[in-house]
């Protein structure tokens, strides 16, 4: 289909202005919540087990119902987000994952609160793809890897956030107004998010030129503040990709790389962060104390996005991926061994520091780079399918591993998969960084 708007062009070339914070407040505003709710459930865990509400054997349960339900949830947000928008999809996904919230947080019994994860899953897998691939559509490429990277900053703000609310409410008031918290934000962001714009890109490779150009000329009046705004790029021959291209020889080594990289680092946190108070609690460690020890390695998340929000688009996708790859393999082999507490937090700080840089770059900016807009949500929302669908069986292995090996052989299974990641990003990876979305589209084509 011939570009006629030429909308790439046209968003690439505007100077930031208040129409991109306001954007991407709209955006990180829900995505909090979802950074908030994807870290509660370590916190709620340890509760639950020490409160008897739960047995242990039912935590592996609970966490792979909620990502059954994620894994669902990014295929479904997938082909909505490609068929109906972006807007629609991300409004849908944010009734159904707070309306769950409360249903969690009323839960008489484990078997109910498993089951009202896995619809919370279902809106959080949503949230997740739609929400970086938006964000993507509408950030210039000369400044489009810290935008994104800072996107993952305010999820991971989740984190540290969990942490400390979890240790002031948990152990007064139990587990359950750790859901009610994150039910009521998702509903205030679900009303404030009206005013959410459509992405213009995807107006437009939809043939819906009229609403992408009107929508362009608003865009355009806001970011100009009434001054001359510079020519754009002329339009090129917009190639054009149907789902089955995403299993063509162009495509397929990008969708590969994706999914390999999803599935790392969805291991690497689900599998060893959210599992902190966990493995404190079952060391003999307070929940009080434990909940502290999450805490303070907790902040290192924040570090680690800022670290990866700069390298982005200093040194580019590529070499930040490996580089921090490199780094948790070091962390993760000495981690083990720390039996002072001053080393253990240091050790592990520089640990999660490691895995969140990754998290900025591969949550945030590489796999909602990698694919074309007419398909960017169907391939973002295969490659989260694999990637959540992998932490579906993970849970039930690391219960396993931490049973036989302690954290060692929790840790080793994770660095076996970021030596897989750092071979597959170097072989297929493509380097994205200050590359136009459209530019990345007609080289592949």
């Amino acid at each position: 289909m011939a570009s006629t708007v030429n909308t790439g062009a046209r968003l690439d070339r505007l100077p930031i202005s208040s129409f991109h914070y306001r954007i991407f407040w709209l955006i990180g505003a829900g995505m909090f919540f979802d950074g908030y709710d994807l870290y509660v459930g370590a916190s709620v865990m340890g509760a639950v087990v020490q409160s008897k509400f739960a047995a242990l054997a039912q935590v592996p349960q609970f966490i792979s119902w909620t990502f059954v339900g994620m894994t669902l949830g990014s295929v479904i947000a997938g082909f909505l987000g490609d068929k109906f928008g972006r807007r629609f999809t991300y409004q849908f996904n944010l009734v159904v994952f707070g309306l769950a919230s409360f249903a969690a947080a009323a839960a008489p019994s484990m078997d109910w609160l498993i089951a009202a994860r896995f619809v919370m899953g279902l809106g959080l897998g949503a949230e997740i793809v739609v929400g970086y691939s938006t964000m993507t559509e509408f950030v210039p490429p000369a400044s489009r890897g810290r935008w994104m990277a800072f996107m993952a900053f305010i999820v991971v703000a989740g984190f540290p956030a969990t942490s400390i609310i979890s240790t002031l409410i948990i152990p007064s008031f139990g587990w359950r107004p750790m859901f009610a918290i994150a039910g009521v934000g998702a509903l205030i962001v679900w009303y404030l998010r009206k005013n959410l714009p459509e992405s213009p890109r995807w107006l437009e490779t939809n043939g819906k030129t009229a609403e992408a150009e009107e929508l362009m000329q608003t865009i355009e009046r806001e970011a100009s503040g009434g001054r001359p705004l510079p020519a754009p790029a002329p339009a090129r021959p917009a190639p054009v990709f149907t789902f089955a291209s995403l299993f063509s020889a162009s495509l397929l080594p990008r969708l590969v790389v994706g999914s390999v990289v999803l599935i790392t680092i969805n291991t690497l946190i689900f599998g060893f962060v959210n599992w902190l108070p966990t493995f404190f609690g079952q060391q003999g460690i307070s929940i009080t104390r434990s909940l502290t020890y999450t805490m303070v390695l907790a902040s290192g998340s924040l570090i680690g996005c800022a670290i990866g929000a700069w390298s982005a688009d200093q040194f580019g996708r590529k070499p930040t991926i490996i580089g921090a790859s490199l780094l948790s393999i070091v962390a993760g082999a000495i981690y083990p061994y720390m039996k002072d507490p001053a080393l253990l937090l240091s050790v592990g700080f520089v640990l999660i520091v490691g895995i969140y840089v990754l998290t900025a770059i591969l949550y945030g900016i590489y796999t909602s780079e990698l694919l074309p807009t007419e398909v960017r949500l169907r391939a973002n929302g295969l490659c989260n399918m694999l990637g959540r669908g992998a932490t579906v069986v993970s849970p039930f292995i690391v219960l396993a591993l931490f049973k036989s090996y302690s954290v060692q052989g929790v840790l080793g299974l994770m660095i076996g998969l970021l030596l897989v990641q750092i071979v597959v990003v170097a072989i297929w990876g493509i380097e994205t960084n200050r590359r136009g979305l459209e530019e990345l589209e007609t080289a592949t084509a």
